[in-house]
């Protein structure tokens, strides 16, 4: 579970105060600084699978992308900062993001070809928070990777089962496809990325 950690602070605060953290991961959401929770081995398997094959896939296509250690994305409009589980930065447009040389944090979509957000316990900032707020900063594709089927009925279905989803942005809003099993993973960013949702599942279980 989240825990939420003392009063509302502003976003300068909250980035001033970040490098005490003693490794422990925070996000801050409408001024309210939130430890998340501890990252499971099966979490942290699939980020770094996830990470892996798209690196792979940009260099192939000599994209002037790179996948940062630790990086805010901070929406415009309020008081938030977000550590995605993986996140492809445009490096070129960094040189136009205010924030980036000071704090690490960048707030233009023109800076963020894909964001992913692998889904845990905290499954609602995923489906419902960062959702709304990624799609108003015009971020063009945003996964939620639920392998774990945490998620609510309404975004996985009855049964629930693992699922990617895939938000592209049209015409201001995401438009919502789905991936379960076999089905390969349709990315607007990467076409010809060649991964099935499955070999993403499978990436966080036993072997």
């Amino acid at each position: 579970m989240t825990q939420v950690l003392g009063k509302v602070v502003t976003f300068d605060e909250f980035v001033a105060k970040y490098p005490d953290n003693r490794g422990q991961r925070y996000e801050l959401y409408d001024g309210v600084i939130i430890e998340m929770p501890p990252p499971t081995g099966d979490h942290e398997e699939v980020i770094g699978f996830l990470a892996t094959k798209i690196t792979l896939e940009y260099s192939r296509l000599n994209l002037p992308y790179f996948i940062p250690k630790t990086v805010f994305v901070k929406p415009v409009e309020n008081e938030s900062a977000y550590s995605p589980d993986v996140l492809i930065l445009n490096q070129p447009n960094l040189v136009n993001e205010p924030l980036w040389k000071k704090a690490s944090t960048v707030t233009q979509a023109a800076s963020i070809p894909l964001v992913i957000e692998v889904v845990s316990t905290n499954w609602r900032d995923d489906y419902l928070k960062k959702y709304a707020d990624y799609e108003e900063m015009g971020i063009p594709e945003y996964w939620i990777v639920d392998y774990g089927a945490l998620g609510g009925r309404e975004f996985i279905g009855k049964p629930k089962q693992p699922t990617i989803l895939v938000c592209c942005l049209e015409e201001g809003e995401y438009r919502v496809s789905k991936f379960r099993g076999n089905d390969r993973i349709q990315s607007p960013t990467f076409a010809e990325l060649d991964l099935t949702a499955e070999q993403i599942f499978s990436a966080g279980t036993v072997r």
